[in-house]
């Protein structure tokens, strides 16, 4: 039976583990925290919702045993966004609790895949994928996924069709550097910038411009008026994690270390990839037009500096 670790007890963390209990994701779900209090509540109050999901365990402890045996370990803990911070802000904080975390991890939990969703998510996957010495396969970040459900969804309604008939994705760094794929974007197998269908909005200029500034500063808007976003990121990390548990070779723009991607060398970012129970099978190469790919090496660039500054 197949058994999810999730490092961190916070707000994402918690409802990672709502998420994959609800979807029936793994029939056994560990949550672990260095604040025993908070992590007893959340696992007690989960516990209590058993009858109404798809049967499973579900247990949680201050102690790192409690994800020993893991299939997948997914990191959620670390410094919290603030209203007005930039993911990279993060960085020094959450790489130096990854310093002390991945060992331990590997220590209980040898076999496991990572999955990161600790921000800055693709500087902080390029360090643990380094410190765990792992193929780049089983160290991915959730990267992408959630920038790419919020690009579908604002599509969707501008052209007024459902959200999973409209295929389109975010690329690059989860965070101000990441761009939209235009070219490749459809709706229903029709090229996105070819839509015209009568009745039915179309997409200028000054729509695909408003659309993507909504998507690159939803997370802020989100944390100025709650204080975090957890709800959306935990179902996007629940179907990354169907799609590693269950096999499913779902193509997902998760982030993971390209070698050669495009020209693009040593750094981990998001691209549309092949995820399956050995994690990152291959990436995909999209047709993409000049601008494009300029973006996508400024993106790389611009994470490769973080990592750097960080000594890696």
């Amino acid at each position: 039976m197949s058994k999810i670790a999730i490092v961190g007890a916070g707000a994402v963390g918690a409802t990672v583990a709502y998420a994959s209990m609800i979807r029936g994701v793994a029939k056994n779900l560990a949550i672990y925290d260095v604040n025993r209090a908070k992590v007893d509540a959340e696992v007690l109050d989960l516990n209590h919702g058993l009858q109404f999901v798809p049967m499973a365990t579900l247990e949680g402890s201050d102690d790192i045993g409690v994800c020993a045996g893991a299939d997948v370990v997914v990191i959620t803990a670390g410094a919290k966004q603030k209203p007005g911070q930039t993911r990279m802000e993060l960085a020094e904080a959450n790489v130096a609790l990854c310093r002390s975390l991945v060992p331990q991890l590997l220590k209980v939990a040898p076999d496991a895949l990572l999955l990161l969703v600790t921000n800055p998510v693709d500087v902080l996957t390029y360090v643990v994928q380094k410190l765990s010495g792992l193929p780049t396969r089983r160290v991915l970040g959730s990267g992408t996924v959630l920038d790419s459900s919020r690009f579908r969804f604002l599509l969707a309604r501008h052209l007024n069709v459902a959200v999973q008939n409209v295929h389109a994705f975010i690329a690059g760094e989860h965070g101000d550097s990441e761009l939209p794929l235009w070219s490749s974007a459809s709706v229903g197998g029709v090229p996105l910038m070819q839509w015209a269908v009568p009745g039915r909005a179309r997409l200028s200029d000054e729509d695909r411009r408003h659309i993507f500034d909504n998507v690159r500063n939803a997370a802020y808007q989100v944390i100025q008026g709650k204080g975090a976003t957890n709800y959306a990121i935990g179902l996007a990390t629940a179907q990354i994690l169907e799609a590693l548990l269950h096999n499913e070779q779902r193509v997902l723009p998760v982030s993971s270390r390209l070698e050669g991607y495009l020209g693009i060398q040593d750094v981990c970012m998001s691209v549309p990839s092949i995820v399956n129970r050995g994690g990152v099978e291959a990436v995909l190469e999209l047709p993409l037009n000049e601008s494009e790919r300029e973006g996508l090496k400024h993106s790389a660039d611009t994470i490769r500096k973080a990592i750097r500054t960080l000594g890696f």
